[in-house]
């Protein structure tokens, strides 16, 4: 039986720990500091609580004027998300997106790229019906643009589609038009994130003015053809 010879700096080592009168385990195997199982997102879980947190908003006169809270409809899933402006009256009363006339037109121009309305994930800007359909005040963009951004961060969608100027100026500011932005990729990055984005003009724009269904026609394709460049499938 041989002894272990301690140099000078282990005895060092050894008495100073000793002092501090501590119940040690040491191992020359370096610590392994990354977690080798990464955390996972529960959708379903995360976009309960976002909605509660929606639901519980305060000093909000859309909340008090809206009969119900319209938070999304679609596949949670979905690599693509759409976001419009607000609710109307028939989503007022089904508690959906996109019910009324505007959302029979989106399901129509979804179709026209081979898209399935079931097949994405649908949601607005604001998440209560404003008075007399008026469109969202800044003050009421800003404030529930905190949670749209939450929301985009839990579905985490390859393609996000803003349809209309609220959508528009809830990630991207006021201070831009639609009619110069529409139908250009850019990427808003959202919690360190960068997600592929395209304006477009909201379905409701359209049946007011019909002339300019043929840029949204513009943008959809652009939309198709990334969706093909990118390998996406439904």
């Amino acid at each position: 039986m041989s002894k272990k010879i301690l140099n000078q700096n282990d005895i060092i080592n050894t008495e100073i720990i000793n002092s501090y009168d501590l119940d040690c385990v040491f191992d020359n195997n370096p610590i392994n500091r990354v977690k080798n199982e990464p955390l996972t997102l529960n959708k379903a879980e995360e976009l309960i609580k976002l909605k509660e947190r929606v639901q519980n908003i305060e000093n909000c006169e859309l909340k008090n004027h809206g009969s119900k809270i319209v938070f999304a409809d679609g596949n949670n899933d979905s690599p693509i998300m759409i976001v419009g402006e607000g609710p109307g009256q028939k989503e007022d009363e089904l508690g959906k997106p996109f019910v009324g006339d505007a959302g029979v037109l989106l399901n129509k121009m979804l179709k026209a790229i081979n898209i399935n309305r079931e097949n994405v994930y649908i949601t607005n800007v604001v998440n209560f019906r404003p008075p007399n359909n008026r469109k969202p005040e800044s003050s009421e963009i800003i404030k529930y643009s905190n949670f749209l951004r939450d929301h985009i961060s839990i579905i985490d969608p390859k393609i996000l589609v803003l349809m209309g100027s609220t959508a528009m100026e809830s990630l991207l500011g006021s201070k831009i038009k639609i009619s110069k932005e529409r139908g250009i990729w850019k990427e808003v990055i959202i919690k360190n994130k960068t997600y592929l984005t395209m304006i477009t003009f909201h379905p409701a724009y359209l049946l007011r003015q019909a002339d300019q269904k043929k840029y949204s026609w513009e943008d959809l394709k652009k939309i198709k053809k990334k969706i093909d460049e990118l390998g996406i499938s439904f």
